[in-house]
């Protein structure tokens, strides 16, 4: 037989859960501080490794091969994209989060598209285009041509990437600067 009051037993086993409450208050804490001050980011989309990343100060013009995070335009086609769940929701001019891609062209540069992307009559790896998306709904590509001055190519090499190939060229000042890896994970 115990001499331990239920009250005092209560309490023990709330211990616990009231350490692991805080501990985690303290992360997301953590995590929202540095995100705001830190420019740190958690990816949970697949076009690139799930996790933190951080988005690093660009102090040139954006450059072939780079890798962003880029606020999307106002356009019809970004907007149909994110009815369609293909963007999360954030800071961005019309709600949208950020874009993580690489740049695989900047103005100046010709696209073609057909099977898949070719910039001045170069392929590009793991462009093939789909015709529609996981839930059966029709994808239209990018009709092509040459990027505006001003404007970068967006690509990811993930099959199923919604990117330049589909929304055309994006703005390059909606570009929020470099983005680097800090602790990911790619599936």
């Amino acid at each position: 037989m115990s001499h331990i009051s239920p009250t005092l037993a209560v309490a023990r086993q709330r211990r616990p859960a009231l350490a692991f409450l805080a501990v985690s208050c303290g992360v997301v804490l953590a995590v929202i501080v540095g995100g705001t001050i830190g420019g740190l980011r958690i990816n949970t989309t697949p076009s690139e490794p799930l996790g933190l990343w951080r988005v690093a100060l660009l102090e040139h013009p954006v450059q072939v091969g780079e890798m962003v995070f880029v606020c999307p335009p106002e356009t019809d086609a970004v907007s149909e994209g994110f009815e369609r769940d293909y963007l999360r929701s954030g800071l961005c001019p019309g709600g949208f989060g950020p874009l993580i891609k690489t740049v695989p062209a900047v103005g100046g540069q010709r696209i073609a598209i057909a099977g898949n992307v070719t910039i001045d009559g170069r392929p590009i790896a793991n462009s093939r285009l789909v015709s529609q998306d996981g839930q059966g709904r029709p994808l239209r590509p990018y009709a092509g041509g040459t990027i505006p001055a001003g404007f970068l190519f967006l690509h990811s090499p993930f099959p199923g990437s919604w990117d330049s190939r589909y929304f055309g060229p994006v703005p390059g000042s909606g570009v929020l600067g470099l983005a680097e890896q800090v602790l990911t994970y790619a599936p």
